[in-house]
């Protein structure tokens, strides 16, 4: 079995970015009649949200933090919300934390400081001031406090850091964010407040929940198209569209989400 479009193994894999795919059909997962193609593009990053739920099985009621507010970390608070969780969600970029905020996929928001500690101690201290600004954030006019989990979505070394900090003791840390690969952590802090570190690689069996999720639209769930911020038209545009989806924001100031590319006749 291979995964189609993985850069992982050598030599890669031939991705779908074509017209036609011979794909086993045993893979294959039809879209129901209320799903457009255009919500089916967001069955794979929203099943590596809804396996990070699942990773870690928390109950309704939970609070939880999402670091990054790009797509994947937009998908995990909308998964969280659907499952009646309070969120909390954290970003460099005010803008993204704004368009959480304005469209439902958080209840409270955190503009993390643009710093660049060097040494760990740095590091370590700004991780612990920006989970202050965590546990102080208020919903429904009270404050967070220490969360149930953190979904980290940016693979940052501080900001892993700051997820021990800010999440409470017998939480878990969810970790998505495929970034730095080798980071120093404050492991004492989390031993001795028995925070878990689980790890989330892609999914598994999540592709018909994500589908049922989008077909029926729980309460609480936030409008998902509201994260289709491009579209491109043809396979000879989706050079471009990497381009764009590269981008944190287009040459007009408009946030980049996700990209669309439309190859239908």
């Amino acid at each position: 079995m291979k995964f189609r479009s993985s850069a992982k193994a050598f030599p890669h894999a031939q991705g779908t970015l074509q017209e036609l795919v011979n794909h086993p059909a045993k893979w294959c997962h039809k879209l129901p009649q209320e799903v457009s193609l255009e919500f089916g593009a967001l069955a794979e990053p929203l099943s590596v949200a809804m396996h990070a739920r699942d990773r870690g099985n928390l109950p309704s009621g939970s609070t939880v933090l999402v670091f990054g507010a790009g797509a994947v970390g937009l998908l995990c608070a909308a998964v969280s919300k659907a499952d009646q969780q309070k969120v909390v969600i954290a970003d460099i970029q005010e803008d993204r934390v704004k368009f959480a905020l304005d469209n439902g996929f958080a209840d409270a928001g955190i503009v993390v400081p643009a710093k660049r500690p060097q040494t760990i101690e740095d590091k370590l201290a700004y991780a612990q001031d920006v989970a202050g600004l965590v546990k102080a954030a208020k919903i429904n006019g009270n404050e967070v406090g220490e969360v149930n989990a953190t979904y980290e979505c940016t693979g940052v070394e501080t900001c892993m850091q700051t997820s021990i900090y800010a999440t409470r003791p017998g939480g878990k840390i969810l970790i998505i964010g495929m970034g730095t690969p080798i980071q120093t952590l404050p492991i004492s802090a989390a031993a001795l407040r028995e925070v878990d570190f689980v790890g989330v690689f892609r999914y598994a069996n999540t592709y018909p929940k994500a589908i049922n999720l989008i077909a029926t639209k729980p309460k609480g769930l936030p409008a998902l198209e509201k994260l289709f911020t491009h579209r491109y038209k043809g396979l000879g545009t989706i050079k471009d569209a990497f381009d764009m989806a590269a981008k944190v924001k287009d040459e007009s100031g408009n946030l980049v989400l996700k990209v669309l590319v439309d190859t239908s006749n």
